[in-house]
């Protein structure tokens, strides 16, 4: 099975130096440092020009939370507006409730919206009580392509076993996009417990 090397970056540059180095796929967001963010349009149209290999597009407007109002939500849709028209690979995003558990409702609403893009739903699944049981929420809804998630805990590592659980609870064309923590240098040892085709990091494919 060939694995399927996903970059998570926020700048041009490295998107342009993770595609020359392997990657297969890029999730493209703005300010890193805050957990990724809805990257600016400008950006958005000079990496589809410089960049050939499939590109998802974080849909975050603020780090303050997952739960999203009506203004978010209008920026949120306004985005994948721009990605529908522009023929990116995806959108990433994930909202919650006051209780951390998912808010399915909105997700179903955006997914939706986000037709035909591929649909994956962050780690901010890994907030939620129980991200196996999320999984299957996720999953009754048929409008999500795939999760990012590193099992509920802090690196893929510690959350193995439950990463290995929610690939075998999924159908085949469900992506369970392990991340957490995943590099160039450890890649093939946690390939060996969670046995998945996704992976998902910063450095996933070397320095950049």
């Amino acid at each position: 099975m060939n694995l399927l090397k996903e970059v998570c970056i926020d700048n041009v540059e490295d998107a342009i130096k993770a595609s020359k180095l392997g990657a297969d796929r890029i999730e493209f967001c703005s300010k890193l440092d805050e957990d990724g963010l809805t990257p600016k349009i400008e950006e958005l149209i000079l990496i589809k020009k410089l960049v050939n290999i499939p590109i998802r597009v974080m849909v975050r407007p603020h780090s303050k939370s997952f739960i999203y109002n009506n203004k978010d939500i209008d920026e949120m849709k306004n985005t994948i507006d721009f990605c529908k028209e522009s023929n990116f690979d995806g959108v990433v995003f994930g909202c919650l409730k006051r209780n951390n558990e998912l808010d399915l409702d909105l997700i179903s609403e955006l997914a939706k919206y986000s037709k035909p893009l591929n649909v994956i739903i962050h780690k901010a699944i890994d907030l939620t009580n129980s991200p196996l049981e999320s999984l299957k929420n996720l999953l009754a809804l048929n409008d999500v392509d795939g999760i990012l998630s590193s099992g509920g805990f802090q690196t893929a590592r510690l959350g193995a076993s439950t990463l290995k659980q929610m690939i075998n609870t999924c159908p085949k064309d469900f992506e369970i996009i392990s991340a957490g923590k995943i590099t160039n240098e450890n890649l093939s040892f946690l390939h060996d417990k969670i046995q998945g085709q996704y992976y998902h990091g910063r450095k996933i494919v070397g320095e950049l």
